[in-house]
């Protein structure tokens, strides 16, 4: 059984409050067990930075802090067709959002873009306050965050 190449992509500012999800995150799948096909990368920033990580993976997991008026910890799982743009409602404070950075990929180097794109937002409340450490609620996000992407990769990475 061949596996397929996914790559996850963990965005956020540790210095920031709750938009340091992203990089707890990333620091509890790099403890994790991945298949080989398997890239995971940490961005501080995301936008056009994660146009530069696509390599036509058959799946793309970005984990993000997110404001979607949902309760701080709630775990988003959402489909590539239901991601906002920022045009629409502010997701997240990196400037061009995932769906920008996508339609960008699309246009010029469709090659390089996933077939499955998923974001795992978690719910913050705290994005702006330089220093401030993550709340307790989305600080226990972060494992079931991370046990969401690996069923996802599990899910998507097998033919």
């Amino acid at each position: 059984m061949n596996e397929k190449k996914c790559l996850v992509v963990c965005i956020g500012n540790d210095l920031l409050g709750d938009d340091g999800v992203g990089a707890a995150v990333h620091a509890r799948l790099q403890q994790m067990e991945l298949p080989a096909a398997v890239r995971v990368k940490y961005l501080g920033l995301g936008g056009m930075d994660l146009f530069e990580q696509l390599e036509g993976e058959e799946l793309l997991v970005v984990v993000d802090g997110v404001q979607l008026g949902g309760l701080p910890g709630t775990i988003h799982q959402l489909p590539w067709v239901e991601i906002p743009s920022l045009g629409s409602r502010p997701v997240s404070g990196h400037g061009i959002g995932i769906r920008e950075a996508v339609e960008v990929a699309e246009r010029f180097c469709p090659e390089k873009v996933p077939v499955n794109i998923f974001l795992v937002g978690i719910e913050g409340c705290r994005f702006d306050q330089l220093g401030a450490e993550m709340s307790v609620e989305v600080a226990r996000a972060v494992e079931p965050a991370a046990e969401r992407v690996v069923k996802l990769i599990s899910i998507y990475s097998k033919t």
